[in-house]
């Protein structure tokens, strides 16, 4: 990521973010803990692309460059820990499940003002506990390296709906679907399936931050239908799109 500003001390605390404005690329020698509690918040390093949604954070660690887009109206929670404190033992950015109790843990933290209560070392304490019980999510969208895949992402970037076979897409940017299939396990960590799938809900995501009605974003992103969108969006967030909207 070129262009990176060097914040040394990485904040805790609350902030609004207006519907797409952004916070340009930058790195901190803290860890932080990013979290929107409304609206919908990507986050972009140089290994890929996170959409955080008010049901995750992500765990952005020490040295980590990063960027940040909104949309929809963020209500951005930002908690920043010293490199010393990493209950996850994690060194690369990470998507964590935010259950209620964390979500109010986040928000209590990053309202407090510093160094004034003195139960804020005991609110830290117990979030660093929850953060350790806190399971990984696999919402990641990895960047591809490989020119015939970063070609190939890049169509699907523009039109998440081509439901083109790997085959197809293949004899677009010159590969073999079976070369093309190992490129991604090899470059990315999972299938074509699996990458377009995620790609599908990172802008299904951004488009409900957007209020675009459940149907029109299950057509415009790729599903055969919007009963379908909403099983996987379930069995991925663990709410229906619906009741997304509502948060």
């Amino acid at each position: 990521m070129t262009n990176t500003r060097h914040r040394p001390v990485a904040p805790t605390r609350a902030q609004r973010l207006a519907s797409g404005s952004a916070i340009d690329a930058h790195r901190h020698d803290d860890h932080q803990i990013v979290y929107a509690a409304r609206g919908v918040l990507a986050i972009t390093t140089d290994a890929g692309a996170w959409v955080v949604p008010a049901t995750r954070a992500i765990w952005v660690p020490a040295g980590t460059s990063h960027a940040h887009q909104a949309y929809g109206d963020v209500e951005l929670h930002l908690v920043g820990l010293p490199a010393t404190d990493n209950p996850l033992d994690l060194t690369e950015p990470t998507v964590l499940a935010v259950g209620p109790l964390l979500r109010e843990l986040i928000l209590a933290y990053t309202r407090v003002p510093q160094d004034v209560d003195p139960a804020r070392g005991r609110l830290r304490a117990v979030l660093l506990d929850q953060l350790r019980a806190s399971p990984q999510q696999p919402v990641h969208l990895p960047a591809p390296t490989e020119p015939r895949l970063r070609a190939l992402c890049t169509i699907l970037y523009a039109d998440p709906a081509d439901n083109r076979t790997l085959a197809a897409l293949g004899r677009q940017v010159g590969g073999s679907d079976r070369t093309l299939s190992r490129l991604f396990r090899a470059d990315l960590g999972m299938t074509f399936p699996q990458w377009r799938t995620q790609l599908r809900l990172h802008r299904a995501l951004v488009m409900l931050a957007e209020d675009v009605p459940v149907t029109a974003v299950a057509h415009q992103c790729g599903w055969s239908s919007a009963s379908a969108f909403i099983d996987v969006f379930r069995r991925t967030f663990g709410h229906t799109p619906g009741r997304h909207e509502r948060r």
